[in-house]
């Protein structure tokens, strides 16, 4: 059959397939397009109107009105197709419109009756009844890194893959939440003298370094309504998913919280740490180069792509040789360009900025927890010139008081309920006890040590978003131990030491 002669639902799967084929837009693959097409129109064929709904819409580019064209949602929303899985109404959006299409820029047009968003058993998947909304705070660059021609594609995954391998269900998987950078946000935010950093004042290793304010560490989520620069919408939960409608996420870690400011005591009178950080710098799973260590008279160190030497408060990636490097890394790191701006404020609360035309991705047990999420659930994607706070140290030092103390009595009633003198209603022989103690029980000192680092990607992301599952698998990326937060892990592992049953991956 001619692109010209029109087929209706009466026609072959088959022609009605080939005909929708010669009107995508090119940015998936002619086999995946092709198993994405054929599955609707299988789908539709029993619902002849809508099937003609589609072909209409999809044969004049949205010229005619059409009507919803809709499947059954899945129980996780997502919809499977060659291994895949992804947003129904976004893979054929993709397909047919916008092959560089993110999962969080379509908005449904009014007259939509199932629309995604609505949350009905029956999800509208007609590319023209949705529109693309691409807010300002999304950096879209990287999608054509050299205007045109396959270099362009070098970083598009980590703009447009939806979860090759992602679970099929989106109770407790990780996944990407994103941090666009501010709208109100100032040229160089928490700049006044009371929020120096310590360091200026003494340069000596002494408690007097940590005199300084803490800026909203433990309500600054309790500043969204109160900011009104920001309009009232916050992150919910659909369909399993947090979502983060660009360019509204975290407001408070852009924003000066100037009435929650308040002087607090250091958390030790334990002297500061000569150096407040150090960074090893990883391709895939192998450290390339010496450990960097920053000295605490330097709280802004840079980490960046470039070739000068490392010294102080910047740490060159690009000087750094590996001889098993291959072409693929090679490629990602000339994209670090001006990388990463970590700032250690007050007595060890960390933030960052990107500097760097394209995303950074961080594993950051402070951000899930500000996002509801539990502790390693999600990778966030920080994008250029957004600045975020990534670690509190107060919040990590009552995890670590809550999580030793759980492991300490985990382990002592264990004990007792394999010996079966456990008290209370639910033991039965201090068998069933025992075993959901187990868990708890197992916390160690690696454990405890994993709320200490940070973690950062360059360029490429990982997780059920991407085609790589662990950091590990990513081209180039940081490990950022914080040392004063592991001051403080070595107190609290002194006062309730723990075992430590499980090695540090």
């Amino acid at each position: 059959m001619s692109i010209t002669n029109t087929p209706t639902s009466n026609d072959a799967c088959l022609s009605i397939v080939h005909s929708l084929m010669c009107h995508r837009q090119g940015g998936e693959s002619e086999t995946f397009a092709k198993r994405a097409i054929e599955s609707l129109v299988k789908k539709l064929k029993e619902k002849k109107d809508e099937l003609d709904s589609l072909i209409t819409a999809i044969t004049t580019n949205g010229a005619h009105p059409s009507k919803c064209v809709t499947i059954q949602r899945t129980l996780d929303g997502r919809l499977q197709v060659a291994g895949r899985k992804g947003f129904p109404h976004v893979i054929y959006a993709r397909l047919w419109r916008w092959p560089d299409l993110h999962k969080n820029e379509l908005k449904h047009v009014k007259y939509c009756q199932f629309a995604f968003d609505l949350k009905c058993d029956s999800v509208c998947v007609n590319p023209y009844h949705y529109e693309r909304v691409v807010s300002p705070g999304i950096d879209l660059s990287g999608l054509t890194l050299s205007g045109s021609g396959p270099s362009g594609l070098m970083v598009k995954d980590e703009y447009d893959y939806e979860g090759q391998q992602a679970l099929s269900s989106t109770e407790g998987h990780m996944q990407t939440i994103q941090h666009p950078p501010s709208r109100a946000v100032a040229p160089e935010p928490f700049n006044t003298p009371t929020m120096l950093p310590p360091a200026e004042g003494s340069s000596s290793a002494s408690t007097s370094a940590f005199s300084s304010i803490a800026v909203g560490s433990t309500n600054a989520s309790s500043s969204w309504t109160r900011n009104s620069n920001f309009p009232p919408t916050v992150p919910h939960h659909q369909n399993g998913h947090l979502q983060h409608h660009p360019p509204m996420a975290h407001p408070a870690h852009f924003w000066p919280v100037h009435n929650e400011i308040a002087f607090q005591p250091p958390i030790s009178n334990h002297p500061a740490p000569e150096y407040w950080c150090s960074i090893a710098y990883f391709e895939m799973d192998v450290q390339v180069g010496e450990t960097f260590k920053v000295p605490s008279s330097c709280p802004i160190v840079t980490v960046d792509g470039y070739v000068d030497p490392s010294g102080g408060d910047r740490f060159c990636l690009g000087q750094l040789s590996n001889v098993h490097r291959t072409e693929a890394i090679e490629r990602a790191r000339l994209h670090i360009g001006k990388g990463v701006q970590l700032e250690c404020k007050g007595e060890g609360d960390v933030w960052v900025r990107c500097l760097s035309d394209h995303a950074v991705f961080v594993q950051s047990y402070y951000l899930d927890r500000e996002a509801g999420r539990a502790p390693g659930d999600a990778v966030h994607k920080i994008y250029p010139s957004a600045y975020i706070k990534v670690f509190d140290l107060r919040q990590c030092h009552r995890q670590m008081q809550q999580q030793a103390a759980t492991a300490q009595a985990a382990a002592a009633a264990q004990a007792a309920a394999v010996a079966g003198n456990i008290p209370g209603p639910g033991s039965v022989g201090g068998i069933a006890p025992a075993i959901s103690l187990s868990a708890a029980a197992g916390i160690g000192v690696d454990d405890l040590r994993r709320l200490c680092i940070l973690r950062m990607s360059f360029v490429k992301g990982w997780g059920p978003d991407y085609p790589r599952q662990s950091i590990k698998e990513t081209p180039c990326w940081i490990e950022i131990h914080l040392h004063r937060a592991l001051q403080l892990l070595d107190e609290v592992l002194h006062t309730m030491p723990i075992a430590d049953p499980t090695p540090l991956d």
